[in-house]
């Protein structure tokens, strides 16, 4: 995990905050050595409702064409 000091952080926060988003690695920025805050990329929360069962489900068979049974209500 990589740690700067806050004066570098606050003369390059926006290729910081650039870097931690295109690599997920976090950056501790320090004050006198010590620890003050960890800039960490955001997880995304909203998921995509396309496409999120992708490889988990398996077609088999044509979904496409009626099936053959005969209903009851068709019958009367």
């Amino acid at each position: 995990m990589k740690q700067m000091p806050a004066s570098a952080f606050k003369a390059h926060w926006l290729a910081v905050m650039k870097r931690v988003q295109a690599t997920g690695e976090p950056v501790i920025v320090t004050k006198r050595g010590a620890p003050v805050v960890k800039v960490v990329p955001v997880e995304s929360t909203q998921a995509d409702i396309f496409g999120f069962m992708e490889g988990r489900v398996k077609i088999v068979g044509d979904i496409e064409s009626p099936i053959p049974v005969e209903w009851e209500v068709a019958k009367q």
